[in-house]
């Protein structure tokens, strides 16, 4: 696998790994649509997901992740039309579609984790 679809994943890997972070273990809607700066780090990863999928299916077609197009028309809408995006879409996404996400991706890093371009 090429170097930068390496990357490209590991940077994925990372934004997953940041949003998990900044929300607590006990997750709750309201104090999440009261915390400004938690959903504009939120926001600002999944652009950082959504641009490194992006890259990655420009470069390679053949890798395969599920609901790759959604991924990036989310990051789009996020980065364009960003009052276009409730809070009840990224929270749909943060709590039941990046798990998904990350198990693919830890995959496709082990997976190519020993091959080298």
């Amino acid at each position: 696998m090429e170097n930068r679809i390496k990357v490209w994943l590991a940077d994925i890997k990372q934004a997953i790994t940041e949003i998990y972070s900044f929300l607590p273990e006990k997750r709750n809607f309201l104090e999440f649509q009261k915390d400004i700066k938690t959903k504009k780090a939120v926001e600002r990863n999944l652009e950082i997901i959504g641009e490194a999928v992006n890259r990655i299916l420009a470069r390679n077609p053949e890798i395969k992740i599920t609901n790759a197009r959604k991924i990036v028309d989310t990051r789009n809408r996020v980065a364009h039309n960003y009052d276009s995006v409730s809070e009840d879409v990224i929270w749909t996404i943060v709590n039941r579609d990046l798990l998904k996400l990350e198990v693919e991706i830890d995959e496709l890093l082990k997976k190519y984790a020993s091959n080298q371009n």
